[in-house]
């Protein structure tokens, strides 16, 4: 894990600045999201990915780009977590005070 983080930093920093992007983007589009059904297959999709890559079921290189797929991936939602938290900040700190 340290060879992932260390080679392809790059790569990680720039997962991190898209999901924050994507993170601040999606605060601002209103539109339909993924139904519960699609969200459950997601999620045990990548529970298996992760199971696999922590048993090491994949050797090799595959097991490698799975890795740093995760790794990445994990980065990806840290950014729009982000992202998407500064940019409910700053919009709700921008927004008068409620007159009753």
């Amino acid at each position: 894990m340290p060879y992932l983080v260390s080679f392809h930093m790059g790569w990680l920093i720039g997962s991190v600045l898209l999901g924050f992007c994507m993170g601040w983007i999606s605060v601002v589009q209103r539109g339909n999201g993924t139904s519960k059904v699609t969200a459950r297959w997601l999620a045990a999709l990548v529970a298996g990915l992760v199971a696999a890559s922590l048993a090491h079921v994949v050797p090799g290189r595959f097991g490698y780009w799975l890795d740093l797929g995760l790794v990445m991936l994990a980065c990806y939602l840290v950014g729009c977590t982000i992202g998407a938290w500064l940019r409910y900040w700053v919009v709700s700190r921008s927004q008068p005070a409620a007159v009753l």
